[in-house]
């Protein structure tokens, strides 16, 4: 019997061997969907910035965390940039020193407690660890907003709305 492999089996083992790596391929990219994103963002624990970045009276915007860094009396809080009514992301308007979210109209202060609008309550507070003099935010503890009415930054608009602004 001769050991040379003819055509037929040659083919049907290249043919087995490109499957074998297709499905190998699948299964190691399956691999890195699956796994758990809390190590590598939102979702687990965040590296913001410096802590001696974020100024007094100051927003930073922490992308990765989605949620904004404030620092009010030599504190820092980490606030989330979802807006407790239904979810819109709101930014920070500069000219008034608030937060209004653009969807619905809802308002907050530089401490995100509620101030107008349709929310059910402020914005929500992640919490935070200074550590190596990094702001570390724990974006899987979510602390719920102040509910309505709990004010205790009370800073009056610093100028118009941005959302005055756009239609005036």
């Amino acid at each position: 019997m001769s050991e040379i492999v003819n055509r037929r089996e040659f083919l049907n083992n290249l043919w087995k061997w490109g499957f074998g790596l297709v499905g190998a391929a699948g299964l190691w990219t399956t691999w890195d969907l699956i796994q758990p994103l809390a190590a590598a963002g939102f979702g687990g624990k965040v590296r913001g910035v410096a802590a001696d970045a974020v100024p007094e009276g100051g927003v930073i915007a922490v992308p990765a965390a989605r949620a904004y860094l404030i620092k009010l009396d030599n504190e820092i809080f980490a606030l989330s940039e979802t807006c407790s009514h239904l979810g819109c992301r709101v930014p920070y308007c500069a000219s008034s020193g608030q937060f209004e979210c653009p969807c619905h109209g809802s308002v907050f202060n530089r401490k995100g407690e509620y101030l107008t609008g349709p929310a059910p309550r402020g914005m929500d507070l992640y919490p935070i660890e200074i550590e190596d003099g990094l702001v570390i935010i724990d974006t899987a503890e979510a602390e719920l907003g102040p509910a309505p009415g709990i004010i205790t930054f009370d800073e009056p608009p610093l100028g118009p709305n941005c959302a005055e602004e756009s239609h005036g």
